[in-house]
């Protein structure tokens, strides 16, 4: 892999674009001005995270079946933090539905 601007590799800046959620995302984005896969990954970090935080508060406001909606998408957000976090780490492009035509355009 190639070093960053930021003087790591790309391929670990890519995961911890997605460690700590929007928050790397953000940061990441921000600071890295050359690599365009870590560019990549931090937006994807920010829409999907923003997205899921967004969701997950709405759907605090429904009685029961939102709750439990809501509880849903937590485990499946937990999944799919660990698999962008690998996917990110191998070095690849994984693009999740829409976030990452969107991130994909905003690099």
């Amino acid at each position: 892999m190639t070093k960053t601007s930021l003087g790591l590799d790309e391929n670990v800046e890519g995961l911890l674009c997605y460690l700590l959620g929007f928050i790397t995302g953000i940061v990441f984005y921000v600071l890295e001005k050359e690599s365009k896969f870590v560019r990549f990954h931090a937006m994807q970090s920010i829409v999907v995270f923003v997205g899921i935080f967004v969701l997950q508060n709405v759907l605090a406001f429904i009685p029961l079946f939102g709750w439990m909606i809501s509880w849903l998408i937590g485990i499946l957000a937990f999944v799919l933090w660990i698999i962008l976090m690998i996917k990110a780490y191998q070095g690849e492009m994984f693009k999740v539905p829409i976030a990452g035509d969107f991130a994909e355009k905003y690099v």
